[in-house]
């Protein structure tokens, strides 16, 4: 599980954020999804790609200054936190926490 911020010199409001997922951590899912505030937690808006090592890859353009919680979903059924995440909130939804990215 990685976080990659790219801030963009031409555009100083937006940040480039690279979500991934290893190859170990899907185990062979056909499906990872990206789900958060910054897409209304729509599992049908930041499908993640499949990588040719297995590992599950994707890039959004965020605004700075902002935080955004968000989790990924496998196979439409398993949550999981990136371990990477800069910090850790309460879902309020479940006992379970969300992945939170500072930007």
């Amino acid at each position: 599980m990685a976080l990659a911020k790219q801030y963009l010199k031409s555009k100083p409001t937006i940040c480039k954020v690279t979500f991934s997922l290893p190859a170990d951590t899907v185990n062979g899912a056909s499906s990872v999804a990206l789900v958060g505030e910054f897409n209304g937690w729509n599992a049908e808006a930041a499908p993640l790609k499949k990588q040719k090592d297995g590992s599950y890859k994707t890039t959004l353009e965020l605004p700075v200054g902002q935080e955004f919680q968000f989790r990924y979903l496998i196979d439409g059924d398993k949550w999981i936190n990136d371990q990477e995440a800069d910090k850790f909130v309460t879902s309020g939804v479940s006992s379970e926490d969300n992945s939170v990215v500072v930007l």
